[in-house]
């Protein structure tokens, strides 16, 4: 399951630096997956792209997102659920190509 960040974000980018697979942005900013630039996902709040998102599996125990953020805007994504095994494949994957 990857997470989101709801509209209580306050754009402080605590969590974006936090991120090891740079799947943060900042509203508006278009990111890049697979070597290729994408179209933001958001223009009104800073967002998470799901393509990325591991939950830090692989990395450390918990999300350092949700570590990170003062105001609890990031949650789980329920449109995302993903098992331990599917989030440690996706990391390998993410490994291997640009982010």
């Amino acid at each position: 399951m990857a997470v989101m960040i709801t509209e209580d974000c306050i754009a402080c980018n605590a969590c974006e630096a936090e991120c090891p697979n740079t799947a943060i942005y900042n509203a508006g900013e278009p990111y890049q997956y697979d070597g290729e630039e994408h179209e933001a996902l958001s223009e009104d709040f800073t967002y998470v792209v799901p393509e990325k998102c591991t939950e830090c599996v692989g990395f450390y125990d918990e999300p350092q997102c949700i570590e990170s953020c003062p105001t609890e805007a990031i949650v789980h994504d329920p449109n995302h659920e993903e098992t331990n095994d599917e989030l440690m494949a996706k990391k390998v994957v993410l490994e291997g190509m640009d982010s």
